[in-house]
């Protein structure tokens, strides 16, 4: 079944995926009356709302005021079903608006799992009541229903339509799945494309990051990587995983996966395959093959060719600074769903590491800078040259080893020793950051790690445990690790 359908000039579609009652779909923008404008007036009679009283206690800024009218004008008959409340999100390819759904309950809401729970659990304030009079002439008091949210996205026209007609089949193909936001419904106006989505009620990251004990970061990941675990299943690509898409309800301990807007099935652009997807022996054998090990292995590069008649490598680097995965940093033409779980472990460190963002990169080259400073030289070397691809650096301060995670932790959240639960924590953040994507943990495999089957219950405020702080000895170094060939490793 179709998401979006184009309706007639002068029409909105406002069918709800199936679950519309039977009757007239089309509401007409002239002045005529017809069946739909009486049933949309009676609708709006039953609401029980008075226009004279506010219903909402958000503060709204002129500007976003502005905005909203601006939609309602330029889109016919929106105002009819939704009345807009607040602008909530604003990115490169849409705008959401958390909005009233006026016509909620003239449809059979499948989609609405937790609409109830959130409604008594989300500190709303009790149904208001207004009073009407009798036939006796009596003052009777009717109970008013409580209003019931949803998330307009308006996709902007600078979407291609394939993105917007992409996103709007992966968000139906994915309902049902837990943790994963579903699509409502989908109106198209001339070119303006609207998609309704459930509205979820969730605290901001900036707090979560600062309060969040090890305790709230296992409800918090259990949720996120059991999405992740539905989408993948799927074999399909979020590519945008970040804070600011994944709406997490401390209250609920649940969270929502939203913005599919750059998501692709896996595969859906193949462009060749990388190095990375053949055999350890290939990979070796190429690397020894290559000019750059026969040439270039004992100096280091002072500069590139200024006239490279080779053809550029073209790869979907799609997604957020600071969350790109190292093989959408070096082109990997062959990548997976593993660039959402290294996202993933961007958030953990950044809960871990009491940092946001964590990691502040311009542009690739500076992430990769970023990356090496973490994981060292030699394994940024080893990981470029899975995918058929050259690292090098001449920055003094960049060493050859790099750091453990924990010691990594400790600089980050300025403590002197981690608590037992921050490394069990730390041992699963090493499973998700790790470079070889093939090594990484999976949604599946990471959801089985001891920090959700068996977890340990020492917990305590960011500061670490004072009994423990005496011990600051650092970790044994790998003495096999030092002595590996970098070619035998590749």
């Amino acid at each position: 079944m179709s998401t979006l359908e184009a309706a007639p000039a002068g029409i909105l579609y406002v069918q709800k995926l199936g679950f519309a009652k039977p009757g007239p779909k089309y509401a007409r923008e002239d002045s005529a009356a017809t069946d739909s404008d009486n049933s949309l007036g009676q609708a709006m009679e039953e609401s029980e709302y008075e226009e004279d009283e506010p219903r909402d206690d958000e503060d709204v800024d002129d500007s976003v005021k502005e905005d909203m009218k601006k939609l309602e004008d330029t889109f016919p008959g929106i105002s009819i079903r939704f009345r807009l409340v607040n602008r909530i999100g604003e990115g490169t390819f849409s705008t959401v608006y958390k909005a009233e759904d006026i016509l909620y309950d003239q449809y059979k809401n499948d989609w609405d799992t937790f609409q109830s729970t959130l409604v008594d659990n989300w500190a709303n304030p009790p149904a208001k009541r207004r009073r009407v009079e009798g036939e006796t002439g009596r003052s009777i008091s009717i109970k008013r229903r409580k209003p019931r949210y949803v998330a307009l996205k308006k996709i902007y026209v600078t979407s291609s339509p394939h993105r917007i007609q992409n996103e709007l089949e992966l968000l139906h193909d994915l309902r049902g799945c837990r943790s994963v936001c579903p699509l409502i419904t989908a109106f198209r106006y001339q070119d303006q494309v609207v998609a309704v989505l459930p509205f979820f009620p969730h605290t901001d990251f900036r707090i979560q990051y600062r309060t969040f004990m090890v305790a709230d970061m296992r409800h918090y990941f259990r949720s996120l990587f059991t999405a992740l675990h539905s989408v993948h299943k799927h074999n399909i690509l979020h590519r945008d995983i970040k804070p600011t898409n994944f709406l997490y309800n401390p209250d609920l301990r649940e969270g929502v996966l939203v913005d599919f807007g750059l998501a692709e099935r896996e595969g859906s652009e193949y462009t060749g395959t990388c190095l990375c997807a053949n055999p350890s022996y290939i990979r070796r054998s190429k690397f020894l093959q290559s000019y750059h090990y026969s040439q270039c292995s004992t100096t280091a590069s002072t500069g590139y060719p200024k006239t490279d008649s080779r053809p550029s490598r073209r790869a979907n680097r799609a997604g957020t600074r600071g969350f790109r995965a190292p093989e959408v940093l070096f082109k990997c033409t062959s990548q997976t769903t593993k660039i959402d779980m290294w996202s993933a472990g961007v958030i953990l460190l950044t809960l871990l590491g009491r940092r946001f963002p964590f990691f502040n990169s311009a542009d690739d080259v500076d992430a990769m800078i970023e990356m090496a400073s973490i994981f060292g030289t030699r394994r940024m070397k080893i990981a470029a040259a899975m995918h058929g691809q050259v690292f090098e650096t001449n920055i003094p301060t960049i060493g050859e080893k790099g750091y453990s995670w924990e010691k990594l932790v400790k600089w980050a959240s300025c403590v002197e020793e981690l608590t037992e639960s921050e490394k069990q924590a730390t041992r699963l953040l090493a499973g998700l950051m790790e470079l070889d994507p093939y090594k990484r943990l999976s949604a599946r495999e990471a959801l089985q790690h001891e920090f959700f089957t068996d977890p340990i219950d020492h917990d305590v405020e960011w500061g670490g445990n004072p009994e423990d702080s005496a011990d600051t000895g650092e970790d044994g170094e790998d003495k096999e690790d030092e002595e590996a060939d970098e070619v035998a490793m590749v």
